[in-house]
This record gives C-alpha cells, sequence and structure tokens, in this order.
C-alpha cells in the first residue's frame, strides 16, 4: 500500500468516526437544541468529510455533504430551528454518508444510491429556500460565508499602473461583486495620484475600499480578481462571523501531516494566491527566513486569531499523535496467539524445573513466568475497550423505534466506562439489539396506556454495565408491563413444552422465552412476533461463554441480565483433578476450599457451610468417571453473581494460567464445559461452565429437599447429555 492508498485509508476510517459523532450530535441536539459547542461540532465534522472528500476527488461524497453542511450552516447561524422532522433528515442523510463512504472504498458506484441521493439532496433543499445557498463549488474545502449586513465583507484593492493599457476597468470589478452580492459602500482612494502637470490618462493611479454583502467564499471573491491578480495589491478582510468560521474549521480539522499554510487555506482563511506570495516573499529572503505565517499576516492575509488557532491545532495534533498509534485487529489478535503460545510454553518449562528440583533453575522459570503473565496482562489490556461506545448507537436505535411505534421513549446510560474485550463488544452487539427492539416493543406501553396506569407516558429504556466477580454484567431495563408470567406458562403448556397444569418457579417460567420459536405476541410486526429472536439471543450470549437471565415484576418492568467474560483469549484458572481427568475452574469464580466432611450421604445434594446451604454436585458422578475414589474429597465453592453452589473433585492442584480453546463441534453441546486448554504436560483440562453447573446443583438441591419418594442427583442432570455428546 503506498502513501495515497494509506492516506485514503484514513480518510474512510476518519469519516466514519466523524458520521458517528454526527449522530451522536444530532441525538444530543434533539434534547438541548440551544447547546452551541455541540452545534459547531456538528458542523466541524460535516465540513471536514467534505472538504477531505474534496481533496481526494470523492465527488459524490462531497457533493452530497456539501447539501448537509449547507442546512447545517443555516441552522448553526439561527435561521431555521432543530424539530423532530430536520432530525430524522439529517439522521438519513449521515446514513447515506456512509453508503457513499462504503461504495467508494469498494469502488463501486451504485445507481440506486445515486437515487436516493437525488431524494435527500431534494429534501435538504426544501430547508434552503434563500437564493445562492447551496451553489458554492463543491471541490473548494472551505465553508460558505455567510455576512451579517453589520459586518460585510471589507476588499482593499491597488490596481496596478497598466491595467487601462491592458484594456481592463477597475469599474467593472465592482459590478462583477455586484453579482456575488450587495455593494454597500465604494471609497475611492487619490492618494497615489500625481501632480496635474504629472499626470498620464494611460496610468492608473486608483484604489478602491469596497463593502459588500454576500453568502460567499474568500476565494469567490478573490477569483473576481483573477485577470489581474499579478498586477494589483489585494487585501481582502473577513466579516467576524467568517472568522469564528474559520477558527471552528480549524479546531475540527485533522491537522496530520499538514502545515501551517495548507491548513489556512484548507479552511478557506487563505487562498492559494495568498499561500505561493508569501512563500516566494520567504524564498527570497537573505539569511534565516521568517515563519510563513508571519508573513501571511504581515500582508493582511489572515487575522493573527485565526493563525493563532492553526498552530496551536498542529501542534495538540503532534503531541496527541506521540500518545497514540493505530494498530490493525488482526494484528492485535496474531499478538494475543502468540502470548497464548508463549504461557503453554512456559508452563511446559516450569514443570520440567519442578520435576528437576534445581533451585536455581526453578528460580530462573519462576521469574520467566512471573514475566509472561505481565506479558500476558498487557496485551489483553490492549484490547480492552469501552462498551459506552456500543451503548451510544443505541440512542439512534431508541430513537427511531420508538417513532416508528408511536411511544415515547428516552434511553438512559450508565456503565459506559466499563472495559471488556474488544471481540466481545463486537459480538454482543446483535444481542443487545433484539433486547431492546423487544423490550421498546413488547414491554413499554402506549402513551395513553402508561397514562391511565399512573405512569409518565413517555417510558425509559435504560443500558447499564459493571463488574461483578470477574466478569462483567449488562443490564437492560424498562420501565414497562412487564412479563406476563401465567401468559407465557399458558403458552408453554399449549406448545407442550410443560406439562399441563404443571407449575414451575418464576426464574424457569421467564427462563421459556428463550425457546426457540416461542412467542406471545398477538400479530407479527417488522420488530418482533415471529418467535425469532430470543433463542438467538441466548445461542449468541453462550457461544461467548455468557450467560442470560430475566426479572420480572408485573407493572414495574423487566431486567435483562447479562453475565459475560471480560475476555475470550487468557484467563487465571484453578486446576483441579477427578480421577485421571484435569478441569479447569475459572479463578475468579472461586470463592474458596473446603474438604468435604466424612458424614455426607452418597446422595446427598447440599450440605451446612457456616449456617447457609450450599447445593454442590459430585464431577465424579456428572462427567461419569469411574476411577477408584480418593479417601478425602474437596469442594471448591464457585459464585456467579450472587449464585454459590459447591463442586466436589478429588485433588486441588493450585493455580493455572488457561489459554481458552473453543471446543469443536463434536463436542459444542456438551453440558457443564465451556472449552478446554492445554497443560504444560501437553495434556488436555476442560475448562468448566460453571453457571451451567450452579443452575444443576441448585435443581437438585431443590428437588430433593421437595421430594421423598425420588432421588435426584448430578447424573440425572449431566450424566445422559455428557454420554450422548461423547459417543456422538
Amino acid at each position: 500500500m503506498n502513501e495515497y492508498e494509506q492516506a485514503q485509508q484514513t480518510f474512510f476510517e476518519e469519516s466514519r468516526d466523524m458520521l458517528r459523532q454526527i449522530e451522536d450530535a444530532l441525538l444530543a441536539l434533539e434534547s438541548n437544541t440551544h447547546d452551541d459547542e455541540t452545534l459547531n461540532g456538528l458542523f466541524r465534522a460535516a465540513h471536514t468529510i467534505k472538504g477531505s472528500a474534496g481533496l481526494f476527488g470523492f465527488d459524490r461524497i462531497g457533493s452530497f455533504t456539501h447539501e448537509v453542511e449547507t442546512v447545517l450552516d443555516r441552522l448553526r447561524a439561527g435561521e431555521i430551528a432543530l424539530n423532530g422532522d430536520l432530525a430524522a433528515l439529517l439522521l438519513e442523510s449521515g446514513d447515506h454518508i456512509g453508503h457513499l463512504l462504503a461504495e467508494t472504498a469498494d469502488g463501486s458506484d451504485q445507481p440506486e444510491t445515486d437515487a436516493a441521493g437525488a431524494a435527500l439532496k431534494s429534501r435538504l433543499l426544501a430547508w434552503c429556500p434563500s437564493p445562492g445557498i447551496g451553489k458554492v463549488a463543491v471541490s473548494t474545502p472551505s465553508a460558505p460565508a455567510v455576512a451579517s449586513p453589520e459586518r460585510p465583507w471589507h476588499i482593499a484593492v491597488d490596481f496596478g499602473p497598466s491595467i487601462f493599457r491592458d484594456g481592463m476597468d477597475p469599474l467593472s470589478f465592482i459590478r462583477y461583486l455586484g453579482t456575488k452580492g450587495d455593494v454597500i459602500g465604494v471609497t475611492t482612494r487619490i492618494d497615489a495620484m500625481p501632480a496635474a502637470d504629472a499626470f498620464d490618462p494611460e496610468v492608473c493611479h486608483l484604489g478602491f475600499d469596497i463593502l459588500l454583502e454576500a453568502q460567499c467564499t474568500k476565494a469567490d471573491l478573490t477569483a473576481v480578481f483573477d485577470f489581474v491578480k499579478d498586477d494589483c495589491e489585494l487585501r481582502i478582510t473577513a466579516p467576524d462571523a467568517e472568522v469564528e468560521r474559520w477558527i471552528g474549521v480549524l479546531q475540527g480539522m485533522p491537522a496530520h501531516g499538514k502545515r501551517i499554510g495548507e491548513m489556512l487555506v484548507n479552511c478557506g482563511a487563505v487562498t492559494q494566491h495568498e499561500l505561493t506570495r508569501a512563500l516566494s516573499t520567504q524564498q527570497d529572503t537573505d539569511g534565516v527566513a521568517p515563519p510563513i505565517g508571519a508573513l501571511l499576516v504581515a500582508q493582511n492575509s489572515v487575522p493573527d486569531q485565526v493563525l493563532q488557532v492553526a498552530v496551536t491545532r498542529q501542534r495538540d495534533q503532534r503531541t496527541e499523535e506521540s500518545r497514540f498509534i493505530r494498530v490493525q485487529a488482526d494484528k492485535l489478535d496474531s499478538l494475543i496467539t502468540l502470548v497464548g503460545e508463549l504461557v503453554i510454553a512456559g508452563a511446559g518449562a516450569n514443570l520440567l524445573a519442578r520435576r528437576a528440583g534445581e533451585p536455581r533453575l526453578l528460580e530462573s522459570t519462576q521469574v520467566i513466568t512471573d514475566l509472561v503473565e505481565e506479558i500476558r496482562n498487557g496485551a489483553l489490556q490492549m484490547r480492552m475497550v469501552q462498551i459506552g461506545e456500543t451503548f451510544n448507537r443505541f440512542r439512534r436505535v431508541v430513537r427511531d423505534v420508538s417513532r416508528e411505534l408511536g411511544k415515547e421513549i428516552d434511553l438512559e446510560i450508565s456503565g459506559a466506562d466499563t472495559e471488556l474485550d474488544k471481540s466481545v463488544v463486537e459480538k454482543i452487539a446483535d444481542p443487545l439489539m433484539h433486547l431492546v427492539r423487544n423490550a421498546m416493543d413488547h414491554g413499554i406501553e402506549m402513551p395513553d396506556v402508561r397514562t391511565a396506569r399512573g405512569k409518565a407516558p413517555g417510558g425509559l429504556m435504560r443500558l447499564n454495565a459493571f463488574h461483578d466477580s470477574g466478569s462483567i454484567v449488562i443490564e437492560v431495563i424498562d420501565d414497562g408491563r412487564g412479563l406476563d408470567r401465567d401468559r407465557i406458562l399458558q403458552k408453554a403448556w399449549e406448545r407442550g413444552q410443560v406439562p399441563a397444569n404443571t407449575e414451575l418457579p418464576d426464574d424457569e417460567v421467564f427462563d421459556l422465552i428463550f425457546t426457540a420459536g416461542f412467542s406471545t405476541a398477538e400479530k407479527v410486526t417488522s420488530l418482533s412476533g415471529r418467535g425469532v429472536g430470543m433463542d438467538v439471543v441466548r445461542r449468541n450470549i453462550e457461544a461467548l461463554r455468557g450467560t442470560v437471565k430475566l426479572s420480572s415484576r408485573p407493572g414495574e418492568g423487566t431486567v435483562v441480565s447479562i453475565r459475560l467474560p471480560l475476555t475470550l483469549a487468557i484467563i487465571d484458572g484453578f486446576l483441579v483433578s477427578v480421577g485421571p481427568a484435569s478441569y479447569v475452574v475459572p479463578l475468579d469464580m472461586v470463592v474458596e476450599c473446603i474438604e468435604l466432611p466424612e458424614n455426607t450421604p452418597n446422595g446427598a445434594s447440599y450440605l451446612n457451610l457456616r449456617g447457609e446451604v450450599l447445593p454442590f454436585l459430585r464431577l465424579r458422578d456428572v462427567f461419569g468417571i469411574e476411577a477408584p475414589p480418593p479417601v478425602h474429597h474437596n469442594v471448591v465453592v464457585v459464585r456467579n453473581g450472587t449464585s454459590h453452589a459447591g463442586l466436589v473433585v478429588d485433588r486441588l492442584m493450585g493455580e493455572f494460567q488457561t489459554v481458552i480453546k473453543p471446543l469443536g463441534k463434536l463436542f459444542r453441546n456438551l453440558q457443564g464445559i465451556g472449552g478446554s486448554t492445554i497443560l504444560g504436560t501437553g495434556e488436555v483440562a476442560l475448562i468448566l461452565d460453571v453457571q451451567a453447573l450452579i443452575d444443576s446443583a441448585t435443581r437438585n438441591a431443590a428437588r430433593q429437599d421437595g421430594t421423598t419418594t425420588r432421588e435426584h442427583t448430578a447424573e440425572s442432570a449431566f450424566g445422559d447429555a455428557a454420554t450422548s455428546s461423547t459417543e456422538n
């Protein structure tokens, strides 16, 4: 990839970031239309996309973005007000710019995209009825000026002595300026006029000071004098509003690799002719050449305050670039993979050192192990990103869906700074989308229904994230009608999922919603009602080694809690063994280890742990291990959220850095197992699915406590499934 292609790639990446900024700004402005800072940032983002597109010759992007920028300019000037319809149009326009970026990057121009763009342009122009708006050439990356009557453009021009001989009429230039706007004042300067006896009628000694009200750029005004630009002195002073505009554009402009002169030309404060003249002066200077910025100020090409903003922007950009570096995700994934192999190799070396029993070798391998752990933690930290960016995408979803449904729904976000692995963030977006849309469609009532029930007419969606016990918990909360427990159970009876008239605990009833094809919707809509979505949510979350649970109270709302691991690559584990098999328990879920009391009955499913009931499972029974049992058993007490259980094992083997390897298709449905890893000996150990085991232990304990006629063991919960999966 050459430098030009790299620059293009940077343009596409930065433009996508700016589109997200535009969307966030529009959503924020809907609730606070008087936020001038956000409005200015919105304009700068659109202007930067247009200007950068012009530099690369991407006219489709530049042309359409210019129309968006024109509307934003009128919005910023207070000529129009932001309402729901305009916000929706601007959001659609942002989506269209995204489509144009994607097609330009792929090199495919689709006719239907251009047709959609033409329709959007017509709707945008409806917000710009004033003449002259939208006619500035899109290839010029400077912003159009909107001069106010109190602050017009000031043009000072001194014509050269030969323009009469060249057939030029000074007044024709003034008349031409009149086509750009309203000439409200002309003062003729005759201070260069010679005495009468030295007067030559073929020599021009005139100068003019012109005040002009116009909606145009400095480059447009300079172009009026193109035929005499080498034979006149031209100084154009912008209105204060235009100076503020230049400053705003500079503050939003990427300064990477750009010189001061280039930045000033791109924002429209300096014309290319003025820059060329200053560069020529700089080259002709004997000795130390003055900075180009100082020359531009000296020749009245740019106000000093604009120059200072450009200098500061360039300095800040260099400082920012020195702190960050953009790395491709696949390179980072390769690094994590290599670190994982290093962890496995280090574990093998450490095992050999322990077997050798050489103190100096043990000390050396321990140092290496500690360093590998630091490298591992550093590499994983590089992949950690805040979930706030994912949450913020749902502001647009909530806005659009609520309008489609005719509901009033606000979105509240908390825990946006919570970090988790980038790969987890990417894969959780779709399940969250299903949950949010279902909550808005099924959960939150129509405004009149809410009012009749004594609620505020507007509903509330909440997205919350926090760390807990080495995991991340994401909550999707609504204050709607809640889940109808009886209706869900009735539907399950009708479908034959549950024997007729069988009662279940609330959590098991709510869990039925995640069954494939299950739906209580009375009608099918574009959002829901087809019985698809919630089962996909569970599958996707479980594929991330996570769990999802529902809780609800009638009339008060529903909470969907998703618990996910912080990373999918490497974890700290606690190694245990049952017979010849080794298992890994995620260390963050281990609370303590105790010895199983000798008087515990063989069929027991719970024990007394310091006055509290602790359900437990014997892994020997769960996985059908028939090796001779040890004299004493150990219990690993594990926790996931608020749930506790005990896992009975033969031996405790200590902490172990675990590189997670996914299970193959053959073992994908193996219950109680969440993955595998390779030990230092080269043997394979299985990683336990702690939440599934806790659920099974809890159910077994409840059943044993509630019946005296049947014995329910861990084998009945997992033995058949484990055997079936192995045989397949």
